[in-house]
């Protein structure tokens, strides 16, 4: 089975020190105990927008691709792309990506109110329009035909409670943020593994 990872830093596993503990390798190795055979490839870019997927997407078809795995959305959300641009160039990559064969799972957009750069004063705000970007983007995932692993309700409450799970940089993932982001997303790319 070929899982490929595509999107942003949190796909490309920023933040984690040890790649094992990153999001490829640990939904690889959920898979490799559910009895699946796996090779693993990382397509995602660090400060990638989903104008990037374009390039991501041919190369994950050009080497084989079974399962996509797409997380992107935070770097639209803070270069203000508008949402129904992300979420087209999102279902574009989702439409070519089924168009290729695979099953597609998608984690929208975080909530980045969450991030301690921002302001106490901003979060609600920043809230709103993080919850809007990931239902636009999820509307789209589904009209191209790809699944929404709905991340963000998993873990939001959690990140928010624990700052452990934050890397040293107080915005991407550690070790163990990967691990509760890697459970949010298992489920769902498991059942994709089956169909």
């Amino acid at each position: 089975m070929r899982l490929c990872l595509l999107g942003d830093s949190i796909a490309a596993g920023v933040g984690s020190t040890r790649r094992e503990d990153t999001l490829g390798p640990l939904l690889a190795d959920r898979l490799r105990k559910a009895g699946h055979q796996v090779d693993l490839k990382v397509h995602a870019v660090s400060g990638a927008r989903s104008a990037d997927l374009r390039a991501q997407v041919r190369s994950a078809v050009a080497s084989g691709v079974d399962i996509a795995v797409v997380v992107i959305g935070a770097n639209d959300l803070t270069r203000f792309v508008p949402a129904h641009i992300g979420a087209q160039q999102l279902h574009d990559a989702v439409a070519d990506l089924r168009r290729a064969g695979a099953e597609v799972v998608v984690a929208t957009a975080p909530d980045l109110s969450i991030v301690t750069h921002v302001p106490p004063a901003l979060r609600e705000v920043v809230s709103a329009v993080s919850r809007e970007y990931a239902q636009v983007q999820q509307q789209a995932v589904i009209k191209a035909g790809g699944v929404v692993a709905h991340v963000e309700r998993a873990v939001t409450p959690r990140f928010a409670a624990d700052p452990s799970l934050f890397a040293a940089d107080r915005f991407h993932p550690s070790a163990a943020g990967y691990r509760e982001i890697a459970a949010a997303l298992g489920p769902a790319v498991e059942a994709a593994a089956v169909r």
